[in-house]
């Protein structure tokens, strides 16, 4: 599961990039109670979307051509230099070049061998999120892929990431965990696209799932907000009730109602 307490290869930073940051504020701010704090003047218009004083995700605004409004979900690397050359060599491409952001850490965005972009975060002062795990704040992301076998060894290649089935209503499910950390460290998992009718006709991506406390509700509400629901609230047994969502501008990601797991 996710946690602040992060490993190399789990994911410690989220952010959403959008054609319009002030009405992508005010839809995550009615839905999430989430609030916007500018990262400062010379952040390019960055800022943190906080939960209660903390930070749970990232947003900007994004100029016309730099593609759609998406969230990029972002991966913990000791050596952000290293793992974009990993990536290279893996058939992967680097769309950002590792850069430090203001002592703050060295960020990088790749897309990897199917071209699906994800992000790289090697920290500094920040480390990543302040919160996992909890309603309001990301607890999964999951893969979307032609291809599971390849996108699973690109992904152990690139980020030490390593893989393993579990059973899912239907068959089995491709779960993700960082090198050595075991299956208790699951933070993900890989589906193949032509699996599951929302996705395939939209294109590979990695999706996040933020935990909430009523999926229903946030449902509804995504939707009196302007927000477009790609599937229902359904329940997964042993998983809990899933809703896969758009907000406003496009930007997709999925909510969950987590059945509590026994220790």
């Amino acid at each position: 599961m996710l946690t602040t307490r992060f490993v190399n290869g789990a994911p410690n930073w989220i952010d959403v990039g959008t054609s319009d940051i002030d009405g992508a504020t005010s839809f995550y701010g009615a839905l999430f109670d989430w609030r916007f704090r500018s990262a400062g003047p010379d952040a390019g218009g960055y800022g943190f979307f906080q939960l209660d004083g903390k930070t749970v995700a990232g947003g900007m605004q994004t100029a016309p051509g730099q593609g759609p409004p998406s969230w990029t979900v972002y991966f913990r690397t000791p050596d952000a230099q290293a793992t974009a050359q990993a990536a290279e060599q893996k058939h992967g491409t680097v769309l950002f070049a590792p850069m430090d952001v203001m002592g703050q850490g060295t960020m990088a965005v790749l897309a990897d061998q199917a071209g699906v972009p994800f992000g790289l975060w090697q920290p500094g002062r920040t480390k990543g999120v302040d919160v996992a795990n909890e309603p309001g704040a990301l607890c999964w992301v999951e893969l979307y892929t032609p291809d599971v076998a390849a996108a699973a060894a690109f992904y152990n290649a690139t980020l030490g990431l390593e893989t393993s089935a579990a059973p899912f209503p239907g068959g089995t499910y491709t779960c993700v965990n960082p090198a050595g950390a075991g299956e208790e460290a699951m933070f993900g998992g890989i589906v193949p696209l032509a699996d599951d009718p929302s996705e395939a006709e939209t294109g590979a991506y990695w999706l996040p799932y933020f935990e909430v406390a009523d999926a229903d509700t946030i449902v509804a509400k995504a939707e009196e907000l302007g927000g477009r629901v790609r599937m229902p609230a359904t329940d997964v047994e042993g998983v809990g009730r899933i809703a896969k969502l758009a907000d406003p501008y496009g930007a997709r990601f999925a909510v969950i109602k987590s059945v509590p797991q026994e220790m």
